[in-house]
């Protein structure tokens, strides 16, 4: 019988903990073992629980995670460490203490899915080595919520209530219910988890969601514009609007 990956979250923003703590207990070889939010509570309680994974923001009141990554340096504790941090100034030196992966906030649920992964296949200790193959992800799974930011706060956004997406090269705007949330994240790693049934790939750089389009009209050229329920017009790609005026009845 293969034991758990014993995990401890060191993070001061309560529903990014809650959030972490939350895609933790989704993973069943996986078993949270303890919740703190500040770096000497995440010091203290990496001493005395001895976990195998820690999930660890930076910016923390009393020590920073980097310091709390120093200070273990020097001990015979070596736990497998991701950070989860909104500043990617730190990175740098974050892999240089030796942390296995860097997780820029707002991040998907599958860049978490994939930094535990690759923290399980390190093999670092006996139950990380032991759990690599329990956390594979079917492929064609679609994503459900990823984590946000708003007002200084971080909370999960159902994949499902995202009306449309909209992108440059490094990151994506997600429109939902009025507002749109910037997350640090390429259109694309998106585009291959969102289901296929529901999200429909315009144009370079904008997917929306079937249940918030209102109608589809040819303009002038031919290209079908896309009224959203917001108000908000969206062109469709000459092929895209080829594609869907062949599957309209």
């Amino acid at each position: 019988m293969n034991m758990k990956t014993r995990v401890l979250i060191a993070e001061d923003e309560p529903l990014a903990a809650e959030a972490l703590a939350d895609w933790v207990r989704q993973l069943p070889q996986l078993a949270l073992v303890g919740v703190c939010s500040d770096g000497v509570a995440a010091l203290a309680q990496i001493r005395s629980l001895q976990p195998d994974l820690v999930l660890m923001d930076i910016q923390m009141p009393g020590l920073t995670g980097l310091q709390v990554l120093r200070a273990l340096a020097d001990e015979d504790l070596r736990p497998a460490v991701i950070f989860t941090t909104a500043y990617d100034e730190y990175a740098l030196t974050a892999f240089e203490l030796h942390a296995l992966d860097y997780l820029l906030k707002p991040f998907a649920h599958d860049r978490f899915v994939d930094a535990v992964e690759h923290a399980l296949q390190q093999g670092q200790t006996g139950s990380l080595s032991a759990t690599a193959d329990a956390l594979q992800q079917p492929s064609g799974e679609p994503l459900t919520r990823v984590l946000v930011r708003d007002q200084g706060k971080i909370f999960p956004l159902q994949v499902e209530a995202i009306e449309y997406l909209r992108s440059d090269n490094k990151y994506t705007a997600l429109a939902s219910r009025g507002r749109s949330f910037l997350v640090r994240l390429p259109i694309a790693s998106f585009e291959q988890r969102l289901d296929p049934v529901l999200f429909l790939k315009l144009q370079r750089g904008c997917i929306v969601n079937l249940d918030f389009v209102e109608s589809m009209t040819p303009d002038d050229n031919s290209q079908l514009v896309v009224q959203m329920r917001d108000g908000t017009r969206i062109t469709a790609s000459r092929e895209v609007s080829k594609k869907l005026r062949e599957q309209s009845i």
